[in-house]
C-alpha cells in the first residue's frame, strides 16, 4: 500500500516544491499544488501529470488537487547596455512579449527619455496615453503589452533637452503609471551610467537587470561599466545577452562575425554572470522592429532566440527568495 510519503516521492520530479505534502485518506489522494508563475496550459499539464501518477499508485482510488497561486509583487527588470548601438530596445520589446507568452503579465517602459523608440518597434507611434488623477494610464499595443515612452508624450521628432533631475522625474512619472494587474515590467533603458538609471536605483529599484552587448570589445567595456553601477546599487545581475551575434549572408549562406563573436559569453564567464544567449545580426530582425512587428510575436525562426533568452529569465524569476 502506498504512504504519503511514497505518493510524494513518486510526484516530486514534477511537482518538486510545488506540492510540500500529500494527504491519503480511505483511497483518496489530496495535495496543494502552487502555480505562481505557471501560465494556464502549464498548469493544466503539470495537475494531468500529477493525476495520472497518483492513480497509478496502490490503494489510490481518487486524486484531488487544490491548486493556489501567491500574489507576488510587481517586479521590475532594467534592460541596459552602458552604450548605445547595441539594440538593447529591440531585445526589450521582444523579450516582453516573449516573457508574456510565458504566462507573465508584462508592461513595457521606454526609459530612454532623450531617445524612446518602443513606440516604434511596438506599433503604438501616434498614441497618447490618458491620465486618471496623477498617474498615467499606460498605451495598449497591438501585442497585449500595456506600454509607456516620452514619444507617446512628446510630438514626432521633437529634441527632449532636459537636465537630469527632469528625466529622473520623467522617468518616475513612467514606473508610477497605472498598471494594473501586470505583475512583470521591462524597463528599456538609456545608454550610459547617468542621471535616468541613479535616479530609478535609488527611488524604484529593479529586482535585476539584464545587460546587452555586441560581442566587440568597445561594447563590453560600456556594458561592464553599467554592470559596476547596478553592483554598487545592489540590483542583482540576470545575465548577459550578446546582441548581432554573427550575419548570414542571404546569397551563399555563409555565416560571418561582422562584431566578432562569443565575447559577451567570455566577458560573462569571467565576471561569473549567467549568459542567456545569442541573437543574431539579420535583415528580418530588422525589417520586423521598423515595421513595428516584433519577430518574438510571430512564430519565425527570427523570434526564436528571444524565447529561448525570455525562458532563462523566467527561471531567474521562480528562484526561491534566498
Amino acid at each position: 500500500m502506498s504512504t504519503p510519503e511514497t505518493l510524494l516521492a513518486a510526484i516530486s520530479p514534477i511537482a518538486g516544491r510545488r506540492a510540500p505534502a500529500v494527504r491519503l485518506a480511505d483511497g483518496r489522494a489530496s495535495l496543494i499544488l502552487d502555480v505562481t508563475g505557471l501560465s494556464g496550459d502549464e498548469r493544466s499539464k503539470m495537475e494531468g501529470a500529477i493525476k495520472a501518477i497518483l492513480r497509478e499508485q496502490p490503494g489510490v482510488t481518487e486524486v484531488r488537487i487544490a491548486m493556489t497561486s501567491e500574489k507576488r509583487g510587481r517586479r521590475l527588470i532594467a534592460v541596459g547596455s552602458g552604450k548605445g548601438g547595441v539594440g538593447k530596445s529591440t531585445v526589450s520589446a521582444n523579450l516582453a512579449i516573449a516573457l508574456q507568452q510565458l504566462g507573465y503579465k508584462v508592461g513595457l517602459i521606454d526609459a530612454d527619455i532623450y531617445g524612446p523608440s518602443q513606440p516604434r518597434l511596438m506599433g503604438t507611434e501616434g498614441q497618447r496615453p490618458e491620465a486618471q488623477g496623477q498617474k498615467l494610464i499606460p498605451v495598449a499595443s497591438p501585442w497585449g503589452i500595456p506600454m509607456l515612452s516620452m514619444g507617446h508624450l512628446v510630438k514626432p521628432g521633437q529634441a527632449i533637452a532636459w537636465r537630469g533631475p527632469m528625466a529622473g522625474n520623467a522617468l518616475g512619472q513612467l514606473i508610477d503609471a497605472d498598471w494594473g494587474e501586470c505583475d512583470l515590467i521591462i524597463a528599456d533603458l538609456p545608454p550610459g551610467t547617468g542621471d535616468v538609471q541613479l535616479s530609478m536605483m535609488s527611488k524604484q529599484k529593479p529586482a535585476g537587470a539584464v545587460i546587452v552587448s555586441t560581442p566587440q570589445d568597445l561594447a563590453l567595456i560600456d556594458a561592464t561599466r553599467a554592470m559596476d553601477l547596478f553592483a554598487q546599487a545592489g540590483v542583482p545581475i540576470v545575465g548577459l545577452i550578446e546582441n548581432m551575434a554573427g550575419y548570414e549572408c542571404p546569397h551563399c549562406g555563409e555565416v560571418s562575425d561582422p562584431f566578432g563573436t562569443g565575447g559577451v559569453q567570455a566577458a560573462a564567464n569571467v565576471m561569473g554572470h549567467p549568459f542567456l544567449g545569442r541573437i543574431p545580426l539579420t535583415l528580418e530582425i530588422r525589417r520586423a522592429s521598423d515595421a513595428g512587428t516584433p519577430p518574438a510575436a510571430g512564430e519565425g525562426a527570427e523570434g526564436a532566440p528571444f524565447h529561448a533568452i525570455a525562458a532563462k529569465i523566467k527561471e531567474w524569476l521562480e528562484q526561491p527568495a534566498a
